[in-house]
């Protein structure tokens, strides 16, 4: 193998944009009215083809450089406007990943991204290199199994401004974290089933500060993780398939001041179950695990990064919600962790199964946690994506995270790095949806229709985990609240086919862990 599969693209800042070192520059800016005296030189070739070419200024174009044999070319990426009223950073992003894809068509192997400065987002830089390197992503199973195409490039150089050390540190921390949540998000039922995902884990974090903990024991599953077990237990025939609890442990230097407890949603391969995904519609829910690769991806960041001050607890629930004789079926009652009677409505509702228990957990240790924060992640609902469309997640947060306006925090990080938040609101409705229909069950998990065509179908499932966690005893009206936010990253969490985008994790390091840097 040429590098280590672990590492993302090599990534080096320079203040010299004529460095030899470089093969060409890809120049992404709004327009060419920036004044950088070091960073003139690039402009000539562009302004003179914006005499002939309306398309200059436009599309992604390739411009030779005369004279100058360390960089033969310029890539002029053009932003657009992003003075109105629904431009966003994104722009910033999502030129630097085109740009970028016209310089390796060019042949670049040692490319150099320069963002001259500008007065529109304060993270536009940040924003960019981050979409370059989104761009420069190589899958896993491409690493492992292709010879010669581990990395795109050999080096992507991206031009310092007298502000961007610091941020060089942070978007390079970023980038190891998305491509762990990229690699087990977006990698196949097989390549990245649950016991491989425990493997790679465990490789990744070997001999550093993140402490590992696994349980795969069936008997003890069905004891701690009584709904996740019922997902799990159509694996048991099948070794390689059986599911993981996979808890992730961070402690920083100093005193605790904030304790986040993450769970994530890992469901390798979702068939639907019992109510099995029909229609064509099951291709692709090998990426219905990007919650629980959010949350290694999220650690990855911390590990490199090593914030003071943060207590942070993940747990990954990977399982695989399969079809056969000993599947769990809708209208069992199964009796939650936290001692709640829950009727399976749909068996194709599984990441709420298999989240409530180890939310029940977490709830558990928050409450003797410094200043505890609970989080589920999940891939969750398809009406996600129908309400606020793709590329958005969406955050809901029980009365003491409202209190707190978290919501609004995890949103405006998002939004200033281009990593964006939808906020959603769980309401009395939602609770009344889930309450018990008769006295066998307390809560129902779902009804029988898929939650795209069920009114407030991804707010509901928040208030099912809540009730099945025991949450509900920890509100605002309690002697002991505790904050919690869900996020549903269905639409946000990247196209298939396609790769992964790795959120929410750009914004949550933006929000819990770059001010402690």
């Amino acid at each position: 193998m040429d590098q280590n599969p672990r590492l993302p693209a090599p990534i080096e800042g320079t203040t010299n944009p004529n460095d030899s070192k470089w093969d060409g520059v890809v120049l992404v800016c709004e327009n060419l009215q920036w004044q950088a005296s070091e960073l003139e030189f690039l402009k000539a070739p562009i302004l003179a083809a914006q005499k002939l070419d309306n398309a200059v200024g436009n599309d992604v174009l390739l411009f030779p450089l005369p004279g100058n044999d360390s960089s033969p070319f310029v890539v002029h990426a053009p932003t657009g406007p992003v003075n109105r009223d629904y431009d966003d950073v994104r722009r910033y992003g999502e030129a630097a990943a085109n740009g970028i894809k016209r310089a390796l068509k060019a042949g670049s192997k040692r490319p150099l991204l320069v963002v001259p400065p500008g007065a529109h987002f304060t993270e536009a830089w940040s924003a960019a290199v981050l979409g370059a390197l989104h761009a420069l992503y190589v899958p896993i199973e491409v690493r492992e199994g292709v010879k010669g195409a581990a990395q795109k490039v050999e080096k992507l150089g991206v031009y310092l401004l007298s502000n961007n050390s610091s941020s060089l540190n942070f978007v390079s921390a970023v980038e190891a974290g998305r491509l762990v949540c990229r690699d087990i998000g977006g990698s196949d039922p097989e390549r990245m089933a649950a016991p491989k995902v425990e493997e790679y884990v465990r490789q990744v974090f070997e001999g550093s500060a993140i402490k590992i903990n696994v349980t795969s024991d069936f008997g003890t599953l069905k004891k701690d993780y009584p709904l996740y077990s019922a997902v799990n237990r159509c694996t048991k025939a099948v070794p390689r398939h059986q599911g993981r609890i996979i808890q992730l442990e961070y402690t920083g230097d100093g005193p605790i001041d904030q304790t986040l407890l993450l769970v994530g949603k890992g469901v390798t391969y979702d068939t639907g179950g019992a109510d099995i995904k029909a229609g064509g519609i099951m291709a692709g829910m090998h990426r219905d695990k990007c919650g629980a690769a959010a949350v290694a991806g999220f650690f990855q960041i911390l590990n490199v990064l090593r914030p003071k001050g943060l207590h942070v607890i993940g747990t990954m629930a990977m399982v695989r919600n399969s079809v056969g004789a000993d599947c769990y079926v809708a209208d069992e009652i199964i009796t939650s962790a936290a001692g709640v009677r829950v009727r399976v409505g749909n068996t194709d509702a599984e990441g709420r199964m298999a989240m409530a228990d180890a939310l029940c957990h977490a709830k558990t240790a928050a409450l003797k946690k410094t200043n505890p924060h609970i989080f589920t992640i999940a891939t969750l609902t398809g009406h996600a994506i129908r309400a606020m469309g793709p590329n958005y997640s969406i955050v809901m947060d029980n009365g003491p995270a409202a209190e707190k306006k978290s919501a609004q925090e995890i949103q405006a990080a998002g939004a200033c790095i281009g990593d964006p938040f939808e906020i959603s609101t769980i309401r009395r409705e939602d609770y009344e949806f889930v309450a018990g229909r008769n006295e066998y069950e307390d809560v129902i998990q779902c009804n029988n229709a898929p939650s795209s065509g069920t009114a407030r179908g991804h707010q509901f499932p928040a208030a099912f985990m809540i009730r099945a966690a025991g949450l509900d005893k920890h509100g605002i009206d309690s002697s002991q609240p505790l904050p919690y936010s869900h996020m549903d990253i269905a639409g946000s969490s990247g196209p298939y086919p396609g790769i992964p985008t790795a959120a929410p994790i750009v914004a949550m390091a933006t929000r819990y862990v770059r001010p402690r840097l």
